[in-house]
């Protein structure tokens, strides 16, 4: 699979999409102007990983602060993640917050409250 290494900026998130390396990481801000074009290609890859997903896929969430349009795009992804653990029980999610920032914890509890997949949620 091709490897997604996207650099952080002041409006996207750090993306790490790494089969050889099994590290998958989603880490710092995300209110990129067009939500769709930055994760578009990301969701596009997770429809060709959940083919032949590496076993087990751990997903490290270390977001500092999203939009509103990118947490609608971070529930697809979980969303999508789901999927392939539905059919092949090898994903699990680790949403990490600042032991300050409530607003990352509470929703971290919302997303794990809605997808059906191992969650783990820890402070740092």
């Amino acid at each position: 699979m091709e490897l997604i290494n996207i650099a952080a900026t002041d409006e996207t998130p750090k993306v790490i999409l790494d089969t050889q390396n099994n590290v998958f990481e989603f880490s710092g801000k995300s209110l990129p102007e067009d939500v769709t074009t930055f994760y578009n290609p990301i969701l596009d890859w997770l429809e060709s990983f959940g083919l032949e997903p590496s076993n087990p896929s751990k997903f490290v969430f270390k977001m500092d602060y999203f939009n509103t349009a990118s947490s609608k795009l971070i529930l697809d992804i979980l969303m999508k993640l789901e999927e392939i653990h539905e059919e092949h029980s090898c994903i699990a999610v680790e949403w990490y917050f600042r032991e300050d920032d409530e607003d990352m914890e509470e929703a971290g509890e919302e997303y794990k409250d809605i997808v059906d997949i191992p969650f783990e949620i820890k402070s740092y």
